[in-house]
This record gives C-alpha cells, structure tokens and sequence, in this order.
C-alpha cells in the first residue's frame, strides 16, 4: 500500500510539469517576429526620432518605439550598436541594448519600449526618405 502511495504524487508532479511545458511553449508562428541580430542591415529614425526602423534581410521592416524624448536622429557619422547579451536572436524590445554612438565617441543608451515586425502594408506606406537603408 505505501508504494501506491508513492505513486499518484510523482503522477501529480509529472502531470504538473507537462501542463506547465505546454503552457511555456511558444504559440505557433510566435517566432516568426524573431531575428538573428547579424540579419540586421540597416535603421532610420524618421519623424520625431522617438521611434526607430530596422531592416531585417531583404524584405523586412521592424518598429521600434523608443522612450519619449529620444528625438534621435540619424547622420553620416552616427552608428546605431546593439549590445547581444546572451542569445543573438531578437524577439521583444527587451532583447535590445541600444546605444547611439559617433565617430567622437559620444555614446547615447537608448531604451527600446516596444519591437514589432510591420506587415507588408506597413511597410508600403512608409515615404522611401524614411525606409532603412
């Protein structure tokens, strides 16, 4: 008797530990928004510069929306750095460790509030002045 009674706890835990798993797993599709850090090609800070653009390959646009008052704003000697801690891929804004830097060696940290992957109509209504290079 005191071995059946062994039994149905390790059950509960084991059944425990799969609906946990289950519930950790990621949505299907939810990695498609994700993207190595080295797919990155290029950026732009249209508007007020509160918000950024990524280019990701050929075909993709990403949003970042940066903290108010950001106001950044790209020139010829401006480098945007991601700092990669950890894993290389990018799925949310916490995955980003921005800072603005140039050739001075000035360095502005950026703090990205929000990252999402824009749909193909997104990305055709951007004015081609504001598109990633």
């Amino acid at each position: 008797m005191a071995m059946g009674l062994n039994v149905i706890p390790m059950a509960l835990a084991a059944a425990a530990l799969t609906a946990s798993a289950a519930s950790a797993a990621p949505a299907p599709g939810a990695h498609s928004a994700c993207f190595a850090s080295n797919n990155w090609e290029g950026w732009s800070a249209p508007g007020d510069g509160d918000f950024l653009y990524l280019r990701v390959g050929l075909r993709d646009i990403y949003r970042v929306d940066l903290t108010k008052g950001s106001h950044v704003h790209k020139d010829a000697d401006r480098f945007l750095i991601n700092r990669v801690r950890g894993s290389d891929w990018i799925c949310s804004a916490l995955d980003l460790d921005l800072t603005l830097s140039d050739h001075q060696g000035f360095r502005e940290p950026l703090i990205a509030r929000s990252l999402r992957k824009l749909t193909p109509e997104e990305v055709a209504a951007i004015p081609k002045k504001d598109l990633p290079g």
